[in-house]
């Protein structure tokens, strides 16, 4: 038996094929596409009619390659660009027209709760309590458990594409808005600094492509080239903050010459890291472990309760 995944996210739409045996699941096909749909419209409530194209022309290779593989179930996962936009429905609705793919809107409470799941797909997560991060274009969530629960959950729209719009119209970004991007995070997250007194995580677990290419950064810089993608990675505090304030003083082009950039980041990396920067000043932790399983994974782990045999690198 075969499912797909799509996993329709505010900056970049994935694709997850895997085959479900006795045993495991076994990935057969994974693809990542930078839609962009939040760009031009996500403040504004909307979704822009470029990145509509772009959405429903992604989703059309997407129902290519299912085909191809001839998956029978496809679960569509849509999240925060799509669930605050005005037009969101009108998207989903022309995706079950034009692909037969049907695409289910999920809040955040929801999104928190596939993204603990997916970590737990990735790592044990042990008895003492974690926090866990996953930085969307449109939101963020933190999810604060162990192995055996949950204890806390919150999604907070504050994703990377609406910092971008709100605090980094000038490159590099200046120390006013540095300054106001901050006093921004100090508002919207006094729950999440009331959970963390509350529960004391020792750890931070992020997932997202900004974590992952934070320790793509870290691991050029210290020579190491392996090409194989690891699931669980970490990347220390100290040569966080390094790479942190490097990336605060160059403009674009300049980051893109920084080795493991991902073009793709290339906008929305500063501000992103300006929230992990916020995050780690309230964590006792001396590390972050960055998690390549997220949502998608945890959609899947759920459903099946069988760990996923990551082949593909």
């Amino acid at each position: 038996m075969r499912k797909a995944v799509i996993d329709l996210g505010t900056n970049t739409f994935h694709l997850f094929i895997v085959e479900i045996n006795e045993v495991e699941l076994k990935v057969l096909y994974k693809e990542k596409i930078a839609v962009k749909l939040g760009q031009n419209g996500i403040s504004k409530g909307k979704i822009a009619n470029d990145a509509k194209k772009r959405a429903l022309h992604t989703l059309g290779i997407y129902k290519g390659i299912i085909d191809q593989f001839e998956v029978k179930e496809v679960l569509g996962i849509a999240t925060s660009a799509i669930r605050n936009a005005k037009n969101g429905k009108d998207l989903v609705n022309e995706t079950k027209a034009q692909t037969g793919i049907e695409i289910r809107v999920i809040d955040g409470d929801r999104e928190a709760e596939l993204i603990y799941n997916g970590v737990k797909a990735a790592m044990d997560l042990g008895e003492e309590n974690k926090l866990i991060m996953d930085i969307g274009g449109g939101s963020v969530e933190f999810i604060i458990g162990n192995q055996n629960d949950i204890l806390w959950k919150q999604s907070f729209e504050i994703g990377a594409q609406r910092l971008l719009d709100q605090f980094h119209a000038v490159d590099p970004m200046p120390a006013e808005s540095l300054d106001e991007i901050f006093e921004f995070l100090d508002r919207e997250l006094a729950p999440l600094r009331a959970a963390i007194k509350a529960f004391r995580p020792k750890e931070l677990i992020g997932c997202s492509g900004t974590f992952d290419t934070l320790c793509a950064i870290y691991d050029e810089s210290n020579g190491d080239r392996n090409t194989t993608k690891k699931i669980v990675q970490s990347l220390p505090f100290d040569a966080y903050r390094d790479i942190h304030r490097n990336l605060l003083i160059k403009n674009k082009e300049e980051r893109l010459q920084i080795p493991g950039m991902v073009s793709m980041r290339v906008d929305m990396i500063v501000v992103a890291s300006c929230l992990i920067s916020y995050v780690t000043e309230h964590i006792e932790s001396d590390q972050i472990f960055a998690s390549s399983y997220a949502l998608k994974e945890g959609l899947l782990y759920e459903s099946e309760q069988k760990p996923i045999a990551q082949t593909l690198s």
